[in-house]
């Protein structure tokens, strides 16, 4: 399920011993020289707080505890990141010695700055090759500049789900695989109430729409964010006029801005019962692969179907790709039992049987090859839309960077203003925010 709704959690000891301010100096540095087969106990620290989640994760150290009895987990849940990393300037015994995050943002962060071990020394000693276990998309994810300091645990991906039953009673045979399409069907699926109101919006291009965050839709010309140099080059790449165009043009197929806005405003909550998609104010709605889950306990009351995001009419051959995310685990710097947290690591991300069996509990999509091809995996054709899009070639995650998210945060608040019809000159603000994420990073760097 979406991460960004998880609240911090803090350990009170650590808490009790002024171990979170932030900008503590001389961290403690961890050992890989300790004996993974001895008694030892780990800390492990993730973000899963709701009820289901937290039982699949559970069981997942129950079975890895199994395996390896010498090593006991103790495991603390509903973990930031922001916990996570001022645990781990500070370093100490409270500090934890496996991390998950959610936020594949950071994973530069956590690279470059050392809080997390390059974990190809481990792979190597260990026998695991990587090219061959994980997909190359959620490598690039879990690595900065040749540092893998983390690996996937889980992903998400991204697609649309559509109404058939709306899909049906327009006419409309298939979902849409290009823009062009997409704006032809939305506009056709899209209802009015009244002269300023909607019984239905076909697709609400709304950047502030439950996971449509403008990063989503954007992956589908598969932009390039920097160049080699690492400069943000927004203004220089083509994709950004054709994507603003198109969710423009999607915006006046349907009604306009304030139409369109003041019927979000109505939407309930996205994790509620009151889903706009749930409650059929929306007949297409970009999202990941948990919202399959949802619909099935919801027992939704439409038909629906899941297809891949549609792409730029001259990109049609890309058709099939769509934008990844994902869980990622890596072990603390200050861990003096890395060797023991590393066996927890490979097993939660890289054993198959596990891999499958919280893959299903949680209904994210599989992180390795074998895991994907297994056998065991939940059957639902709707669920497995998500495998391929993981697959293709052509799919994106954002570029990791050592300032974390802070671009991704700037690019979205500069479509707000955007979508509002706020921003007139398109080359003129993009070069701004070029100017802005560059001087950003470096602030970061230095």
């Amino acid at each position: 399920m979406p991460r960004w709704r998880i609240r911090s959690s803090v350990p009170a000891a650590l808490a009790a011993a002024g171990l979170l301010l932030a900008g503590c100096a001389n961290p403690s540095t961890g050992s890989d020289d300790d004996d993974p087969t001895k008694p030892v106990t780990l800390k492990f620290w993730h973000g899963w707080s709701a009820p289901g989640e937290v039982k699949a994760i559970n069981e997942s150290i129950e079975r890895f505890e199994k395996l390896h009895p010498n090593i006991d987990v103790k495991a603390t849940g509903n973990v930031t990141d922001a916990t996570i990393n001022q645990a781990l300037r500070a370093g100490g015994g409270e500090a934890p010695d496996v991390v998950v995050s959610f936020t594949t943002n950071n994973v530069g962060q956590y690279c470059d700055s050392g809080m997390w071990v390059d974990l190809d020394p481990f792979m190597k000693k260990t026998g695991l090759d990587k090219k061959k276990t994980f997909p190359k998309t959620l490598l690039d994810y879990t690595s900065y500049q040749g540092t893998q300091c983390a690996l996937p645990l889980l992903a998400d991906a991204f697609g649309m789900y559509y109404n058939k039953d709306a899909f049906a009673e327009a006419g409309i045979a298939r979902p849409p695989h290009t823009m062009s399409e997409l704006k032809a069907a939305a506009k056709k699926l899209t209802v009015r109430s009244g002269e300023d109101s909607y019984e239905r919006v076909g697709y609400m291009p709304s950047f502030r729409l439950y996971q449509g965050s403008p990063d989503r839709l954007f992956a589908q010309w598969g932009p390039k964010y920097f160049d080699a140099d690492g400069k943000s080059r927004l203004a220089k790449e083509p994709a950004s006029y054709d994507y603003f165009k198109a969710t423009s043009d999607l915006t006046d197929a349907q009604g306009g801005f304030t139409d369109l806005e003041k019927f979000r405003l109505t939407f309930g909550d996205e994790m509620s019962s009151q889903n706009a998609f749930l409650t059929q104010k929306l007949a297409m709605l970009l999202d990941g692969e948990w919202r399959g889950l949802m619909l099935k306990d919801a027992k939704a009351k439409f038909d629906w179907g899941v297809a891949p995001l549609p792409v730029p009419d001259d990109q049609a051959d890309t058709y099939g790709r769509g934008f990844i995310t994902g869980t990622v685990a890596g072990i603390a710097h200050s861990s003096k039992h890395q060797n023991a947290a590393w066996e927890l690591v490979r097993f939660l991300t890289a054993d198959t049987d596990q891999v499958v069996d919280f893959a299903n509990a949680i209904h994210n999509v599989p992180s390795t090859f074998a895991a994907l091809k297994s056998p065991k995996l939940d059957a639902d054709p709707r669920f497995r839309t998500f495998f391929k899009i993981l697959e293709n070639k052509h799919s994106q995650a954002l570029p990791p960077t050592t300032n974390g998210n802070s671009y991704v945060v700037s690019f979205a608040d500069y479509a707000y203003s955007v979508e509002a019809g706020h921003a007139k000159d398109l080359r003129k603000g993009l070069k701004k925010l070029d100017d802005q994420i560059d001087a950003d990073n470096l602030q970061a760097e230095n």
